[in-house]
């Protein structure tokens, strides 16, 4: 996602500067060549050989010190961002920055550079309601800098409240929306994910394998590219995407009403959930107590939420999902007609690597115009990108 990228990671001298490990293993892993500028003050926390064997390039701390033959370093680096990423950034840093002042290699980079500066704070609780404080976020912000706010949260100081340093996945998210194309700006996006839940009794219900990840890759990537993101999503384990507003439900019926309140203000509609076709008649109050008798459940069918959005569809693109395990192509395009859909995704669930719960799927992508397109084994962000380059060449027709 960020292969060739150049980007320049500033760690300040914080407790969290640990945590800028692992958002430099997400860059580097992303295939971006990162640049790391130390203060000081945080190599006390973490050693630069740390970041330099992470990275594959030196760590960069003097203000006085070439990088190669007559480049001035500062300069340099300056010009050579694509990206500049400060976490964490201390009070210290931000207020310099605030008032132009530039007396160490982090903040005199930040001043040369012409590449968007996106900043991670991190401090105690009570720096951060600091109303000088506030008062030198506000200015970074007018000045076209982007922030990752930080979390509530136990603090090193013993201190609990807002301060902690942001996720580096969240980080790493954000990071990826500045460098994104925004090809999908003025769109507003409605994306379903997930399994649902269809009680039995107050502890077991009847459920898929369904991980969610597929949806929320599909949000995310979204959300990168400038449209304006709903994701509606049955149980998972996974993390609410960074910028995208998360509704959570449980059931069939729940994620029904979610979705037709808001498909109407929607553009797109991508439907990557697996909704259980079925749910028990009757929803025992009690938990059912285990008998020598066999278990006799009544199962009564769903609402089927795509064929409703088909039906009254007035304009939004609508994407379906089919998951099939044999006739793959005719099945889908059963699906594409009946439901009046622009687009679905078709993978049949029995290849290795194509069904639930995995990070990779194999698809193929049925249009209204008849075109088929196989696509070859990739992960799930990468057949999110896939799939919204294809709604985006669609739509323009």
């Amino acid at each position: 996602m960020l292969k060739g990228k150049e980007i320049i990671l500033g760690v300040t001298g914080g407790i969290a500067a640990y945590k800028a490990v692992e958002l430099l293993r997400l860059l580097t892993k992303a295939g971006a060549n990162v640049h790391v500028l130390m203060t000081k003050a945080a190599m006390e926390f973490v050693t630069p050989l740390t970041f330099q064997t992470l990275s594959m390039n030196p760590v960069h701390s003097e203000l006085f010190n070439l990088i190669a033959e007559r480049e001035i370093g500062h300069i340099a680096l300056a010009d050579r961002a694509q990206l500049f990423i400060i976490a964490p950034a201390t009070a210290n840093v931000i207020g310099k920055l605030a008032h132009g002042l530039a007396d160490d290699l982090l903040t005199t980079t930040v001043m040369a550079t012409k590449a968007p500066v996106l900043i991670a704070p991190a401090m105690n609780v009570n720096m951060y309601q600091n109303p000088l404080y506030r008062e030198n976020e506000t200015r970074l912000r007018q000045h076209g800098f982007h922030f990752v706010d930080p979390v509530q949260g136990m603090l090193a100081c013993g201190w609990e409240g807002e301060g902690k340093l942001q996720d580096p996945q969240l980080i790493f998210e954000a990071a990826l929306a500045l460098l994104a194309r925004k090809d999908l700006a003025g769109e507003r996006l409605l994306v379903t994910a997930g399994p649902t839940r269809e009680e039995i009794d107050p502890i077991r219900y009847i459920s898929n394998y369904s991980s969610g990840k597929m949806g929320y890759a599909l949000a995310r990537a979204a959300s990168r590219r400038g449209a304006r993101v709903t994701l509606i999503s049955g149980p998972t384990c996974l993390q609410e995407p960074w910028g995208v507003e998360t509704i959570q439900v449980t059931s069939a019926e729940e994620m029904r009403q979610a979705v037709l309140v808001r498909s109407a203000a929607s553009t797109i509609v991508i439907k990557a959930a697996a909704v259980a076709d079925y749910r028990p008649k009757v929803r025992a109050a009690e938990k059912l107590k285990k008998t020598d008798q066999p278990l006799i459940l009544e199962l009564v069918k769903n609402p089927d939420i795509l064929e409703e959005l088909g039906k009254a569809k007035q304009g939004a693109f609508l994407v379906g999902f089919a998951a099939e395990t044999f006739d793959l192509v005719r099945n889908a395009r059963k699906k594409l007609t009946e439901k009046n859909l622009d687009l679905v995704v078709a993978n049949d669930v029995s290849q290795p690597g194509a069904g639930f719960n995995v990070d990779t799927n194999i698809v193929k992508l049925l249009a209204r115009d008849g075109s088929v397109e196989e696509l070859p084994l990739l992960t799930k962000d990468e057949l999110a990108e896939q799939i919204l380059d294809r709604i985006v060449a669609l739509k323009k027709g």
